[in-house]
């Protein structure tokens, strides 16, 4: 399928049919939707692929029992990981310098690698870093005063990058129900769970949050719930 026939076809399925679908397919499919852009590239995000049939009854169950949940076939549940900002930025630290080393003229790569070491290595972690919402408020005092000379992003608060980690998990989210539908399989992104259950029954730690859970599997002919709807186009267009 093209692109345009990809985005055409897939639609939130509520209810599949009693046909398995191919793990490695939908493992192929995640890998495809760790390609989707994110803040920083720091990548805070996992990706639960649950195949087990009591793991499924037990996922199904914290999702409120609905039938996108309990006539899953697989299940894949997105989870932001702020927690490990850090060790993702060291990460990012290194390859960066890397590609400097690799890439930048020699007189340059002093400047860049201390850019790069700058970015990751202070900015990234004062950014991230959480405690009862305190460093928020330190960060936004600070963004306040420089917004006063300068253009600055002012959403620094702990609750601001809670939500930069949940919309970069979601274009992941987004990336892999795309995949699958190149796959001919089917999606739907389902935001009624009890997250703690799901935390618990997937042992996640303290700092995880649940971004999205996808059921996944094959249309039934009444899995669809009728024809698409969208608000007229000329309504949330706006040319400027």
């Amino acid at each position: 399928m093209t692109l345009e026939e990809i985005i055409n076809y897939r639609r939130s399925v509520r209810h599949y049919k009693k046909q398995p679908i191919d793990e490695q397919k939908v493992k192929h499919c995640i890998e495809l939707a760790t390609l989707a852009p994110n803040s920083s590239n720091l990548q805070l995000w996992e990706f639960y692929h649950v195949i087990n049939p009591e793991i499924l009854m037990k996922i199904a169950t914290a999702c409120l029992n609905q039938e996108s949940a309990t006539t899953a076939q697989q299940i894949v549940v997105f989870v932001t990981r702020q927690d490990l900002y850090r060790k993702r930025a060291k990460k990012m630290m290194e390859l960066e310098t890397q590609n400097v080393l690799k890439n930048s003229p020699t007189l340059k790569q002093e400047k860049r690698v201390k850019s790069w070491k700058m970015y990751y290595g202070k900015i990234m972690p004062f950014l991230y870093v959480r405690f009862f919402g305190l460093f928020g408020i330190f960060r936004k005092i600070i963004v306040n005063i420089i917004g006063l000379f300068r253009p600055i992003v002012y959403q620094v608060s702990e609750n601001d990058m809670s939500v930069v980690v949940h919309k970069t998990c979601a274009l992941a989210a987004q990336t892999f129900m795309l995949a699958m539908a190149n796959e001919n399989y089917d999606t739907c992104p389902m935001e009624g769970f009890d997250s703690r259950k799901v935390k618990a029954i997937l042992k996640l730690p303290y700092g995880a949050e649940i971004n999205m859970i996808i059921s996944c599997g094959i249309r039934d002919e009444q899995g669809v719930w009728g024809d698409r709807m969208r608000i007229p186009f000329d309504e949330v267009y706006k040319k400027v």
